[in-house]
């Protein structure tokens, strides 16, 4: 079974301006060629006419016959390469379109066990320093407004096809099933033990307290009226004032003794937080609660619809905000771009930590080179013969007849140096 998208895929081309520059040169070669090869047949055809050749003559004729020799043994030799010579199929011919199969397996294995390995690919990966060069390409004025747009396209995609009834019903549905699996109790626990523990808890916690107090302060006279709304037509108005003052006093004073780091009021409830933060993370019975709460709420109808609500009013707010060109959530993402563009450039520790991530992600590939190496091999098995042929004589011929020229040379001289021996040794 061929990967999806390797059948009938086209053998590679060359760009036209290369292929019209490299058949001119393949045409002039192998025109050399032949015409060197020509030229000796001219030169043993015309010693041969010569009724009583001299030792000179005999000489020429020994090299140009040795030089057709070696001229057309060549050019067999590189004939054979890529077809049949003069259509006649002889064994061993057509070499490359009869084997295009066990040469692209052999492509395939040979890019696997010599390129796809650790000790090639990390050195030159960590010499090529992609997270200055990312970082560097980040940072030029026309790359972080257009990094920023595709990021902001890909999120309003992404808003508007949370609009389909359809996709919300699927986020839902995903969401709530993953809340379900969810266990809330330990985190609850420990997002207490660790707002109750830090330093700033103390500030943040006097900080509500006084709010508290302010309010209730500031909106004092509306609880009496809330409290005499609500008493007994038996009971006198007077008492009902005192006991509203009663409430609203003793809720003050209960805040301001909760303000007193050291009171022991706050003692209290610090060991009382304390202790539904170790109920929450060790207690089964408290699991339990909190995730019987968390069903009821998930399957509640009017919690679905005020979180659909919810999420509707949020993604339309984004979805305007994103799309005025002038928005702070552009310049956002444009000084985002900027300030990763910028620690990857001089943050000595984020470049340590991204291009250990890269050496990660490149390791795993490793584990596919033998996918890779199948699919050279399977694209080779798909390209027309006849077309790959044709393509790598294209490609390699011109440089192939420099053989043929060198050939008949050859050929002429080793005639020439035979020819004289012989002559010597008479």
């Amino acid at each position: 079974m061929s990967p999806v998208g390797v059948q009938n895929l086209p053998v590679p081309r060359l760009s036209p301006a290369d292929e019209i520059q490299v058949r001119g040169a393949l045409r002039r070669n192998r025109l050399l060629a032949t015409g060197l090869l020509a030229l000796m047949i001219v030169i043993a055809a015309a010693t041969h006419i010569e009724p009583s050749p001299g030792w000179l003559v005999q000489l020429v004729r020994a090299g140009a016959e040795a030089g057709i020799i070696g001229g057309l043994a060549d050019w067999f030799a590189i004939t054979v390469l890529f077809r049949h010579p003069f259509g006649i199929p002889i064994p061993h011919t057509a070499i490359l379109p009869r084997n295009k199969d066990r040469i692209g397996r052999s492509l395939g294995s040979f890019v696997e066990r010599n390129f796809l390995v650790p000790e090639v690919i990390l050195p030159k990966l960590r010499q090529a320093d992609l997270t200055g060069k990312i970082g560097a390409w980040l940072a030029l004025p026309q790359t972080a407004p257009m990094v920023a747009d595709w990021i902001i396209t890909v999120l309003k995609r992404l808003l508007a096809a949370g609009h389909s009834a359809r996709i919300n019903e699927l986020i839902q549905h995903t969401v709530g099933q993953q809340l379900r699996t969810v266990d809330l109790a330990p985190l609850l626990g420990r997002a207490i033990e660790i707002l109750t523990t830090s330093k700033e808890s103390d500030v943040l916690f006097e900080k509500a307290v006084e709010i508290a107090e302010s309010w209730i302060a500031a909106n004092r006279t509306q609880l009496d009226e809330m409290v005499e709304q609500r008493r007994p037509w038996w009971i006198p108005r007077t008492i009902d004032r005192r006991i509203a003052a009663a409430i609203v006093d003793g809720t003050l004073e209960l805040l301001g003794r909760l303000r007193q780091r050291d009171s022991e009021v706050r003692l209290r409830f610090r060991t009382a937080l304390a202790s539904l933060a170790d109920d929450l993370m060790t207690s089964a019975e408290q699991r339990d609660k909190i995730k019987r709460l968390k069903n009821l709420l998930l399957d509640d109808t009017e919690v679905k619809a005020w979180i659909a609500s919810t999420w509707d009013g949020l993604s339309h707010r984004l979805m305007l905000e994103l799309s005025d060109p002038q928005s702070n959530a552009r310049a956002a993402f444009h000084s985002a771009v900027l300030a990763i563009a910028y620690s990857m450039q001089q943050d000595a520790f984020i470049r340590t930590r991204i291009d250990a991530v890269l050496e990660r992600f490149v390791t795993q590939l490793f584990q596919w080179r033998g996918e890779i190496g199948l699919l050279i091999a399977e694209v080779v098995h798909n390209w027309d013969a006849r077309t790959v042929s044709d393509r790598l004589e294209l490609v390699l011929g011109s440089d192939l007849q420099y053989v043929r020229i060198n050939g008949t040379i050859v050929g002429a001289l080793v005639g020439c140096a035979i020819h004289l021996l012989s002559v010597a040794t008479v």
